[in-house]
């Protein structure tokens, strides 16, 4: 039994909704779905329908683009968000809001965590504050769709739903087995030197949190797996293998090679090249 990934299926788009329906089934494996599966509740009930019935589990955490709402939607910000947990409990797919899984497959046994932790525009030039980041990323004309759709309703702001996120996911961390390791699942990156965008370097902004950069230490990480960038990558930092594995839009992936192709392994995954390594593998 091995746990798999990935993530950024982006299945509005007709090739990568394709691509979703010609997955292959791996009835003994299980697969983490780390966000940005769609833009709609919609997008997420076609995947899980899809899916589900090919593996043994499916384990989802929420991208940006699950949490956009329309000014005027029935549901934003934390109540779209719980509302999209009761969908995926329709479907049996775990959550952030589960109990972290005890995983005995191959590379177990460790817990597996699948966080929502967001972002709080810290991924930027040191002393800068939100204000001063947005204004950086604004002087090369990058701005995210987020700061139109995603609702941090009844938070005041975006990043204020995120360190309430932060304080929540910490409580339960700290609950674990202090001697059992974890894999960490976050949509967004745990550390700002592994958001490299060349094309749009100042997107880091709404990539993550300075908050979480020791968290793969401090929380015994096995493995980091997370999404968002179309960067697909495998690192290693302080011993700890992160990997990148995001699908991504029809221009990010090689529609020949299929999608089978882009599902990474993170257990039991590879092994570390060398002591420390700061070598970084892509996966094209």
């Amino acid at each position: 039994m091995k746990l798999l990934a990935i993530s950024d299926l982006h299945v509005r788009h007709k090739a990568n909704r394709e691509a979703v329906l010609s997955m292959g089934a791996r009835p003994e494996d299980w697969l983490l779905l780390v966000g940005d599966l769609g833009d709609n509740e919609k997008d997420l009930r076609f995947v899980f329908e899809t899916l589900e019935p090919r593996f043994k589990q499916l384990v989802w955490v929420p991208g940006n683009h699950e949490l956009w709402t329309k000014a005027g939607s029935e549901r934003r910000g934390v109540a779209h968000y719980e509302h999209l947990i009761e969908v995926c409990r329709e479907y049996g797919v775990l959550t952030p809001e589960d109990p972290y899984p005890l995983w005995e497959g191959e590379g177990g046994p460790c817990y597996i965590a699948p966080l929502f932790l967001l972002y709080d525009y810290t991924f930027c030039p040191d002393g800068m504050d939100k204000k001063q980041a947005l204004a950086w990323a604004a002087e090369h004309r990058v701005v995210c769709t987020d700061e139109f759709y995603l609702s941090p309703s009844p938070h005041a702001t975006r990043e204020a739903w995120c360190h309430d996120r932060l304080r929540v996911t910490e409580e339960r961390l700290a609950q674990l087995p202090p001697d059992v390791p974890t894999v960490l699942v976050n949509h967004f990156q745990l550390r700002l030197d592994l958001v490299r965008l060349p094309r749009v370097p100042r997107f880091c902004v709404w990539c993550g949190t300075r908050a979480t950069e020791d968290w793969h230490i401090k929380w015994r990480a096995k493995a980091v797996v997370s999404g968002h960038l179309h960067m697909r990558s495998t690192d290693w930092r302080d011993g700890v293998r992160f990997e990148e594995v995001a699908l991504g839009y029809p221009r990010d992936w090689k529609q020949r090679r299929g999608i089978d192709y882009y599902i990474r392994e993170v257990l039991p995954g590879s092994k570390e090249p060398g002591k420390w390594s700061r070598q970084t593998v892509w996966h094209r």
